[in-house]
Order: C-alpha cells, then structure tokens, then sequence
C-alpha cells in the first residue's frame, strides 16, 4: 500500500555530520512538526535509528533513514535531492517488536520493547546456567555460556550474527535462538522458532552465576527469568528505497566472505 508523504519532519543524531544534513534538508523541504508530520526522516546511524523506531512505536508514522553514522545498515544511502520522489517508491516494512518480561532476584518485574533482539548475559567472571523453555515445555534443562539471546528478523544481522546466528528475511515469521560461547552443550548453535512462541529462560544458580537481561538499549541487572515474546499489540514501519530494499541487503549480506 502506497502513502502520500506531504510534510517530513527531520530527526538526527547529536554528531556534527547528522546536524549539518538536517539544517540543509529542512531547508530544502521544510521541517514539519514530528507530531503531525507524515513521515519521519532519521539521520545518523543504526544505533540512532533503532532510538527513532522506539520513538515512534505505535504512532503509524513510518520511519526512513539516510545514513549519517557508520555501519548504517538499516539507513538509506544519503542523497539530498529527489527525496520527495524517493519517500513515495520506497517500500514499507511493518516490525512487531519483542516484549520482555525480566523477574530480578528482588521479585521486582521489569518490562521493555526490543526491535532487534532480548538478550541474557553473564554479569561476572563465572559462566552462566541458564534453562531455556518453549511454550512453557523445557527444551534445554542446561545451558553454560556468556548468554543467550532471541533476535528478530532486523536485528538478525545485527549481534545475532556477529554470535554466528541466522540472518533472518524481514517478512519470515521466524526468530533466532542464538547462544553467545556456548561451553555446553558445546556444540548446540541455537534454533529457529516461529514468531508466535514464547521463551522463558531460567538463572540456574542466580545469585552465584548472576546474568543481566537487556532489550536493545534497556537493560535490568540480576534477572532470575525473563520471558520474551513477539509484541502483538505494538508495531512501528520502516522504509527501504527500492532499489536497496531489506531483501537485497539480506542477500548481499549472506554472500559476504
């Protein structure tokens, strides 16, 4: 479904480069409220851009980004001109984030959004022993590793990778199960789920081996469980020019070497 975009309202990182971009787009375009504008226009990088996605979760505002950071794999390249035209080809792409749910060993329940993945990590010098469930039905009764994390399919590429997961399509109604130095099983290398199941995973020995849970930027110390889920109620848009489309970044990234 095609959108009309009549007023852009630009956002940027604190960096120089992202100011400079914004002063000279907002100039040739105007710079509309991000309260009542159509589209918001990011500029900085991946890290800045997962912000303005939280951001503007449930808003139907959808979100393009023109790199101004480094990596800039969820950005579009930055060009000034034609981006009106570009807004209105571009292909949009809804993502439904994770919901965790983190128990820390006070009994005090946390909960935050993740857009690209919930991760569980060791917080000292010890391993962590985590047990891992799957609708409610334990599927790995020890696990002995740095952590654990479930991804989504944008952040398939991100960490999940670099621990040597799947990279995942944006549309696959899929997440990754990724374990981070996995001791044992030594050889487990995680799994796939569909996007309707939830995961629990249990701190065996949490106030020996304490572990720490994070949701992209939000993280709550000395978890004893944490359940993580794909949100139904919560969602945000993103937009790809069409010519760079999530599709083809997924392909180029796959053939990498």
């Amino acid at each position: 479904m095609s959108r009309s975009f009549h007023s852009i309202a630009f956002v940027a990182s604190e960096t120089e480069p992202a100011q400079e971009a914004a002063r000279r787009l907002s100039a040739l375009y105007g710079n509309a409220s991000t309260e009542t504008a159509d589209v918001i226009v990011a500029l900085g990088g991946d890290g800045f851009m997962l912000q303005t996605l939280h951001r503007f979760m449930d808003t139907s505002q959808p979100i393009y980004g023109m790199n101004k950071g480094t990596v800039g794999f969820l950005m579009n390249h930055y060009r000034e001109h034609g981006l009106r035209e570009r807004l209105a080809a571009a292909v949009e792409n809804a993502i439904h984030p994770l919901e965790m749910i983190a128990i820390d060993t006070d009994g005090v329940e946390h909960r935050a959004l993740a857009i690209n993945e919930v991760s569980i990590f060791r917080q000292s010098y010890q391993a962590a022993r985590l047990a891992i469930s799957i609708d409610g039905k334990v599927r790995l009764e020890e696990l002995v590793c740095d952590g654990v994390m479930v991804a989504t399919p944008t952040g398939s590429t991100a960490y999940n990778l670099s621990a040597q997961g799947p990279i995942l399509p944006i549309d696959a109604p899929l997440l990754a199960l990724t374990p981070v130095s996995p001791f044992r099983p030594r050889r487990w290398r995680g799994a796939l789920l569909r996007n309707h199941q939830e995961v629990r995973i249990t701190a065996l020995e949490a106030a020996k081996r304490p572990v720490n849970a994070v949701a992209d930027a939000t993280e709550v110390k000395s978890v004893t469980e944490v359940t993580i889920r794909e949100s139904g109620d919560d969602v945000c848009y993103i937009l790809f020019d069409q010519d760079h489309s999530w599709d083809e970044r997924i392909l180029i990234e796959q053939f990498r070497y």
